[in-house]
């Protein structure tokens, strides 16, 4: 419902983006999956919308690669191959190092409190903590890194890579231990950034995206269910 009522303040394009923007956000999240067909009629009824804006978003949601216009089969939520997955994280680790390279360099004393702060509570929330809660506490630390990097561009195509990924990034996230690993790493990405260190903050957020080891094998066991 708070969707429909804060789409309903927007008209034209501004519109469009606000459809494309929430269904960019399902596409991440998963609640819409890879392969899932979109219906227009559906989503315009869903939303209190004409088909057009709807038509609209599609459009630009398949300009960012996260779905496919099929002509008369329709628009399908994106499913991506293993082997462009692999090759994707390994762009992704390198986008979001050169965030942390920046963010070393260009942080404030405020902005380095509030990214303790965001680890602070990942630790205080421990192993107890939800799937969700989780993955949305472990964005706002990634987030947070993007803005702290002081390179608007470069955040944008961050963020973009990162829709395109974050369905099958979950896969890895809610196994089980990855919670404590992962406040391990963004304790290393934290204390390089604190100390000013551009590249051992680089080295150690690509570590932290870097799929090997277990990590790997756990992605392609959830990847074939």
């Amino acid at each position: 419902m708070s969707e429909q009522k804060n789409l309903s303040r927007l008209t034209g394009t501004s519109l469009a983006d606000g459809l494309k923007q929430t269904l960019e956000k399902e596409i991440a999240s998963g609640a819409l999956e890879p392969g899932k067909r979109l219906d227009e009629k559906e989503i315009g009824a869903r939303f209190g919308v004409s088909r057009t804006p709807v038509r609209e978003a599609f459009r630009l949601l398949a300009a960012d690669g996260l779905v496919d216009l099929n002509g008369r089969q329709g628009v399908m939520v994106r499913a991506l191959s293993m082997n462009t997955l692999l090759e994707m994280f390994q762009v992704m680790a390198e986008l979001e190092g050169l965030c942390a390279r920046l963010a070393a360099r260009r942080i404030s004393p405020d902005q380095l409190a509030a990214l303790r702060q965001i680890q602070q509570q990942m630790a205080d929330r421990g192993p107890s903590i939800s799937p969700e809660a989780f993955y949305e506490m472990n964005l706002s630390f990634h987030e947070g890194i993007y803005a702290f990097a002081r390179n608007a561009f470069l955040a944008e195509e961050t963020r973009a890579l990162r829709n395109r990924v974050g369905v099958y990034r979950r896969r890895v996230t809610f196994h089980p231990g990855r919670v404590n690993k992962t406040l391990e790493e963004h304790g290393a990405i934290l204390e390089a950034i604190a100390r000013n260190d551009a590249d051992a903050a680089h080295d150690a957020m690509r570590k932290h995206l870097t799929l090997l080891g277990d990590d790997l094998v756990d992605f392609i066991a959830g990847f074939t269910k």
